[in-house]
């Protein structure tokens, strides 16, 4: 590994298009982005898997159920795949996987809420794994990591076989109408301003932007949010869901539609609109983990009468 007093070289090179190969390529400072950014990936594919099967007992066919498990192996395999380039810079698997108490995990606060029904399960694909798709493809586009960002071409291709299965179900769910599109607007209420939460600090509180120096990722958490806005607000308006964010042509931007961030209810999984709070209030609330954060874990850590938690994923 490069000494850390090689960082502002290192950075320059990167700049220059340089692509990292080995950790013999690294500074220290480098190195732990890195670990953080594959850290938080492996994390949030592995949490979708509990959370995702608890919501395809409510499929309605064997059929429909049976895909969401093809999903569920998939983000398993992803999961993998990130933990495998954490353990080739010296980070145990075995640690990332068993080591850890369940706050320790750093995936997003939205899977640790609970997905319990249907229509739940489908806006967690068409929103969750589109925002997903927007971090991983601007990964895939710009990362300066050659191992990860070639890693990244089956990940692409299997999270927008996910995407196109949630989006497909929420357009057949809105045509349904009834009960059916009552569940969509639901499900879609809470999950689009968590998913918008999803992207983290606006851009113009952060004050460390190491993942962008080193090229670990190209775009802002404010790019990132409006390429997620720009296909999912459309989406939604296409098939009448009603979503608290629009098109703002003077600006040529999408503008939420409310003070963003505002305060959550885990309990109701309602959004509290009239409560704007800092993100510091934020940051606090994820990091005691919401309501499904230890039995989730737990499953994947296999601590509840067997091998990967039997008992519970029955």
């Amino acid at each position: 590994m490069l000494p850390a007093e090689k960082d502002a070289e290192l950075r320059q090179k990167i700049a220059n298009g340089f692509i990292v190969e080995t950790e013999d390529d690294m500074t220290p400072g480098y190195k732990a982005a890195l670990e953080v950014i594959l850290t938080v990936q492996g994390d949030t594919e592995l949490l979708s898997a509990p959370a995702y099967y608890f919501a395809s007992k409510d499929a309605p066919t064997i059929n429909s159920r049976l895909a969401v498990y093809a999903i569920i192996q998939d983000e398993l395999g992803h999961a993998n795949i990130a933990y495998r380039l954490l353990e080739d810079l010296g980070v145990s698997k075995q640690w990332l996987m068993y080591g850890r108490q369940p706050h320790e995990f750093k995936h997003p606060y939205g899977f640790d809420q609970p997905l319990e029904n249907w229509a739940e399960m489908v806006v967690a694909n068409g929103f969750f794994d589109r925002a997903g798709i927007t971090l991983l493809a601007d990964v895939h586009k710009n990362c300066s990591y050659g191992p990860w960002q070639r890693a990244l071409t089956k990940v692409d291709r299997e999270e927008v076989l996910h995407l196109r299965h949630g989006e497909s179900w929420m357009k057949r769910l809105a045509k349904a109408g009834g009960e059916a599109r009552q569940a969509l607007q639901r499900a879609v209420d809470w999950m689009f301003p968590m998913t918008l939460e999803w992207f983290g600090l606006p851009d113009h509180l952060k004050k460390h932007n190491d993942q962008l120096e080193y090229r670990l990722k190209g775009l802002t958490n404010d790019q990132l949010r409006q390429v997620w806005m720009s296909a999912t607000v459309p989406l939604c308006e296409s098939i009448g869901i009603k979503v608290p964010a629009h098109f703002d042509a003077a600006r040529q931007e999408y503008v939420i539609d409310y003070e963003f961030p505002v305060e959550y209810d885990p309990t109701a999984k309602r959004w509290l609109f009239d409560q704007p709070i800092s993100w510091q209030q934020v940051f606090q609330r994820w990091k005691k983990r919401g309501p499904m954060n230890q039995t989730y874990v737990a499953m994947i850590q296999g601590n509840k009468h067997g091998t990967f938690g039997g008992l519970q994923w029955n």
